[in-house]
């Protein structure tokens, strides 16, 4: 591991940033993912190529949310497990706060009817924006390469077409890169390390504690649940809605509009549940239960993706990991689209999204958000 004095930035500025994208980073895992490339690899230089890439294969291996666990992972470049923990707190701490407020405002006034309006023209606007950061993060990540786009599509059409991630195919992605790029007689014999990560045991006892309902449920969910942030709303669906009824369906979609409306991880949602099920408690339960297990996933193996990452064999494997990952997240952006974009108005937000941040590279996406917004309540409650 580098040396804190060998960093080009200090600890201060890797909470900034952080919090930075965790306040104004919008748009879910990919857009999140894509601006962590943009930003600390391209413009920053903080982090090496081959690092992002090894970050990017670990967190698409790893149960739990992706952006979440690529943030706790640049953290550990250069700072360790005291970087990884403050990166991943100053990424997930600004939404937590804002979902918080939000649940409050929910309770406290009976729904959050101008939500839909609202969403109606950011969702839009975050298609746009998502795209254009896949495009981008395509680009750097596949390049020229013929296998790679290979590759690529197949991720990105099964994630489309299936609407879920497939770890075996994003593992069998890395497996022919390796067999094509590195030949099995380059690699060492035993270089496979068992990541042996220590999940959080809940015994699953009779109890009438709701708290304690939530810590289970929620500690499944950041555990076992692969791939973004959006994977896990169907499992969140089926435990919060369908097995404990803690919600009514309408109450969990306003859950899921929060998490979008909001910047940072798409996960938040557990928090705004939380709330909704047991209060501030209740939310800080159920946010700690869902990132603690990807916070482990990730600093436990994460000496060994450091050791061995430069290995001509492993680093093979984790570019094909890559590029099944970045495919899958393009094709993540098509199932988005397909919900998101219903009418007419809707695909010209998202074309116009689309345009302004292409033509215009420097343009805030904060700020393209906020227009977005006006314009959907604009569309709704005058047009």
């Amino acid at each position: 591991m580098i040396t804190p004095t060998l960093s080009p930035y200090t600890r201060t500025d890797l909470v900034r940033y952080f919090l930075h994208l965790g306040a104004f980073g919008f748009g879910g895992p990919p857009a999140l993912v894509s601006a962590m490339h943009r930003d600390l690899v391209t413009h920053r230089q903080w982090i090496g190529e081959e690092d992002y890439r090894e970050g990017l294969a670990l967190a698409q291996l790893a149960p739990g949310p992706l952006a979440a666990q690529l943030a706790i992972y640049l953290g550990y470049v250069h700072y360790g497990i005291i970087g990884a923990t403050l990166a991943g707190g100053a990424f997930v701490l600004p939404s937590f706060l804002m979902v918080i407020g939000l649940g409050w405002a929910y309770v406290r006034f009976g729904g959050l009817p101008w939500m839909q309006a609202i969403f109606y023209g950011i969702g839009a606007a975050v298609i746009g924006i998502v795209a254009i950061g896949t495009y981008r993060l395509t680009a750097r990540t596949v390049g020229k390469d013929g296998l790679g786009w290979v590759l690529f599509i197949v991720s990105a059409l099964s994630t489309a077409i299936m609407e879920s991630e497939l770890l075996w195919l994003v593992l069998l992605s890395g497996v022919i890169f390796w067999l094509v790029k590195a030949p099995p007689e380059a690699l060492r014999p035993g270089t496979g390390h068992s990541l042996a990560p220590v999940l959080l045991q809940v015994l699953a006892q009779p109890t009438d504690s709701v708290l304690w309902k939530l810590a289970v449920f929620f500690t499944k969910a950041g555990a076992f649940v692969f791939g973004s942030g959006l994977a896990i709303v169907p499992f969140l669906y089926g435990g919060v809605v369908k097995e404990y009824g803690w919600l009514t369906e309408e109450q969990f979609l306003d859950a899921v509009a929060v998490a979008m409306i909001t910047p940072g991880p798409v996960v938040i949602s557990v928090a705004f549940i939380g709330y909704l099920v047991a209060g501030f408690p209740g939310a800080c339960v159920a946010a700690l239960a869902t990132f603690l297990p990807c916070y482990l996933f990730t600093v436990l193996p994460a000496p060994y993706f450091k050791r061995w990452g430069k290995h001509l064999g492993v680093k093979a494997f984790v570019d094909g990991i890559t590029v099944a990952a970045v495919g899958a997240i393009a094709g993540a952006v098509v199932v988005l689209a397909r919900r998101q974009l219903v009418d007419v108005p809707a695909v010209l937000i998202a074309l116009l999204t689309i345009g302004l941040l292409y033509r215009f590279k420097k343009l805030p996406e904060l700020s393209v958000i906020g227009g977005a917004a006006v314009i959907g309540l604009l569309l709704r409650y005058v047009g």
